[in-house]
């Protein structure tokens, strides 16, 4: 049977080596490969940015934003509406043939093919079906142009949230265009690609960096916060994703409305943020992980306002209450959007909410989170105090993404059964399978630190780099810290190869092995960095505990 698709950039891949007929996330085929051809003319746009470059020229920061919000909208989960992905393939086209008016025929002569092509839209669908996955021949070439891409797409989502806030990052810029225009040179090596690899590491920590800058520059660094999970008895609007600036700008619209506002899956780090505590309406957050958002969103009631990826094709129930935002949209789902710099017009939203039903209760009580860097580092003198007492052995890094196949119950089994002298250090919604249970504290200090969204896994990584210089150690891998890190998406994948480029090793990666490594890209991971997948907790805790 002919595939209708090839993807296999998500942990959930059908069989864990790809989805043909349709996408497992509910991805139609059709969808799967226009978003396809969007990578293959931003890589085009990308080549052309960098000969640009190459010759001097100046690239603007507007061009830059599209190539980050085209590679957005190729996540999993962010975008499922086929008519605004074909227009964002026209719009780079437009853009790309007006910048390669720039160029002299020399140096137009030996771009890539993607960098020249300027199909019509009555091309695109047979187009998009000889650009994808599968049309690199060798597999293991073929597997390292996937993870750069992949990497790069985590990269481009991390620089759309701090663009949202006005903080722009040149170098990676440049970096991201360059390393998406190499995967379409032949004559790099596997080697050569393998340098790339890491080198997207790099770009990935810088990348991480610019983000945490914006954010807690604009709203403060994370502090100790506890999070009411109850409900109240007014309306509300739920809000899920990641950007803090549509939050800001929707709670700032809500004031005094009667409305409150509550936090979904990866939102939730928002709380820790001192500057969202000025908002009397900001009321909590309801519910657990994206992939529980059908029976959540339904019993919610109010509105739900998507800002980022972790879609779930949306029930009957509730698709006329849900709004998109910025990369994501969903066929059917009202989109609202602006530019860089201008707010955001929520009243649609805010309308609705005043006529909904107050949220249905599933749950009450708090959690607690709020470890950033920067709330770490003020309790640096107690935490190293507690290592050298031997109140606490090792830290567990347990961050990453959680998912709906039943595996990963592994993760809630494996917190559960760590020693009682471990700490878990976890960011982003990998959190949920253990952020409620009843772990307990040493001497104070709770065992799940919980440091915010994927993104904030730049501050475990300075945490470990803080450890590292108080313990006077020459390699982070000294410390008594273990990884064992969920995937799920593209964002996962640019942290981990931001992990490989400052040197951690042995990382155990699940709940299985990427599908897009292919034998021999793995064993270099393996054999270089000591990458690992999980076995059962019993073993994982005798190999990474002790």
């Amino acid at each position: 049977m002919e595939n209708k698709m090839f993807c296999y950039q998500c942990q959930e891949t059908a069989g864990c080596s790809g989805c043909t007929m349709s996408g497992v996330c509910g991805k139609k085929p059709e969808v799967a490969n226009l978003q396809d051809l969007l990578v293959y003319v931003t890589k085009g746009l990308s080549a052309v940015t960098t000969a640009l470059r190459n010759d001097g020229k100046e690239v603007s920061e507007n061009i830059n934003h599209l190539v980050s919000v085209n590679l957005f909208t190729t996540i999993t989960n962010a975008n499922f509406d086929y008519y605004a992905i074909s227009e964002k393939i026209r719009e780079t086209i437009f853009v790309k043939e007006q910048l390669l008016g720039e160029l002299s025929e020399d140096v137009k002569a030996n771009l890539p093919e993607a960098a020249l092509w300027t199909g019509t839209e009555d091309e695109f669908d047979a187009k998009a079906k000889t650009v994808g996955i599968l049309s690199t021949e060798n597999e293991d070439i073929r597997s390292l142009r996937e993870l750069i891409t992949y990497g790069l797409k985590g990269l481009a989502a991390y620089s759309k949230h701090a663009n949202a806030l006005l903080r722009d990052n040149e170098e990676v810029d440049a970096f991201l265009q360059k390393a998406l225009a190499d995967t379409l040179d032949d004559s790099l090596s596997v080697d050569d690609l393998v340098a790339l690899t890491l080198e997207a590491g790099k770009y990935g920590v810088a990348g991480m960096a610019l983000l945490d800058e914006a954010n807690t520059a604009a709203y403060g660094n994370p502090e100790i916060t506890q999070v009411n999970i109850g409900v109240r008895n007014n309306p509300g609007i739920l809000i899920s994703g990641h950007d803090l600036r549509d939050l800001e700008m929707l709670l700032e619209q809500t004031k005094g409305t009667g409305v409150d506002v509550y936090t979904h899956s990866e939102m939730l780090p928002a709380h820790y943020y001192p500057f969202f505590k000025k908002y009397d309406n900001f009321a909590g957050n309801y519910g657990n992980a994206w992939w529980k958002q059908k029976e959540e969103f339904a019993s919610f009631n109010g509105p739900i306002l998507m800002t980022t990826n972790c879609i779930v094709p949306p029930a009957d129930s509730y698709k006329d209450r849900m709004f998109t935002t910025g990369a994501c949209g969903y066929p059917g789902c009202k989109h609202i959007d602006s530019e860089y710099g201008q707010t955001k017009d929520f009243s649609e939203i805010i309308e609705m909410a005043k006529k909904c039903d107050a949220p249905t209760e599933i749950e009450t009580g708090t959690i607690t989170g709020g470890f950033a860097h920067e709330q770490v580092f003020a309790l640096a003198d107690t935490v190293v105090d507690a290592v050298k007492s031997g109140a606490i052995k090792k830290f567990v890094v347990m961050a990453g993404c959680d998912g709906r196949s039943k595996s990963r119950s592994y993760y809630s089994e494996f917190a559960q059964a760590l020693p009682k002298d471990t700490v878990i250090l976890t960011a982003g919604c990998a959190k949920y399978k253990y952020n409620k249970l009843d772990l307990g504290d040493i001497g104070g200090i709770p065992r799940v630190l919980d440091a915010g969204q994927c993104n904030d896994s730049y501050s475990l990584a300075l945490i470990a780099l803080k450890l590292k210089e108080v313990f006077e150690l020459d390699d982070v891998n000294d410390l008594p810290i273990v990884y064992n890190i969920s995937w799920y998406e593209q964002k996962a994948v640019i942290v981990l190869l931001a992990l490989l480029y400052l040197g951690v090793k042995n990382i155990h990666l699940g709940p299985t092995l990427p599908a897009f490594l292919s034998p021999n890209v793995a064993n270099v991971l393996v054999e270089n960095f000591g990458i690992a997948g999980i076995t059962t907790v019993e073993d994982d805790i005798k190999t990474l505990i002790g």
